[in-house]
């Protein structure tokens, strides 16, 4: 194909893409078309901008966070079995809590909807390994999302008052959706290297406030809820 052929090509296109998407020619057509995008920004914005202001105020780190009964700490994927990096920071910023005396128990949420991946368990594992309990960390097979997280730790689970514990980008949902499951909890913000993981957190928490506002404002059932389970308060006495 020679290069001539190729312009040709190339200014037929953009002739067509020309075609398809009028602009408006008048200056009040331009400027409706100005406002209605300006609303859409808006609009969009909207979920991200309610997420910070119901729970900027509750981030807080481990040294500072105010004790709560219980430490919930959501999944965040496995490496051949094994916490991926972001889960062990989370859980090794539960394992601190512990230490300190903030959280009396942890309870670790994750995805177990496959018979070859079990995130509470690795998380379970992961925290003996340095230093909790066995019988102070209470298992959440069914945490597949953060909404049905929150909302079981508080109906299944019993939980009230906890610590939240995940990554600066994602704190901020899970802080905002646990207070509308009827949680009293403050959240601590891991940090991490800001990698190609931790950008494509951040982006992703754009889409998914919009998820979380309707998850508010609706606030289904969770995918599987179960009966009530006594871990918790089992594990409290």
């Amino acid at each position: 194909m020679t290069q001539q052929t190729q312009r040709s090509q190339r200014k037929r296109w953009i002739r067509q893409v020309r075609n398809r998407v009028r602009l408006p020619r008048t200056r009040r057509g331009q400027r409706r078309a100005f406002q209605v995008a300006v609303l859409a920004c808006v609009l969009a914005l909207l979920p991200a901008t309610w997420l910070n202001a119901a729970a900027s105020s509750r981030v807080r780190t481990v040294e500072d966070v105010p004790a709560a009964p219980v430490a919930v700490v959501f999944g965040a994927g496995l490496w051949d079995g094994e916490p991926s990096p972001y889960l062990a920071h989370r859980l090794d910023a539960a394992a601190r809590l512990y230490e300190r005396g903030t959280v009396r128990v942890v309870l670790v949420t994750g995805d177990n909807s496959r018979t070859d991946y079990d995130e509470p368990d690795a998380m379970r594992r992961y925290l003996v390994a340095h230093g909790v309990p066995a019988d102070r960390i209470v298992s959440d097979y069914a945490g597949f999302d953060t909404w049905d997280s929150c909302t079981r730790a508080r109906r299944v689970f019993g939980v009230d008052r906890a610590v939240l514990v995940s990554q600066a980008f994602h704190i901020r949902r899970a802080l905002a959706l646990c207070g509308v499951a009827g949680l009293d909890a403050y959240g601590v913000g891991v940090e991490d290297r800001h990698d190609v993981t931790w950008y494509y957190g951040g982006t992703r928490e754009v889409f998914a406030a919009a998820k979380a506002a309707a998850e508010a404002a609706v606030r289904p059932d969770p995918h599987f809820l179960g009966p009530e389970e006594d871990g918790v308060a089992v594990a409290l006495r």
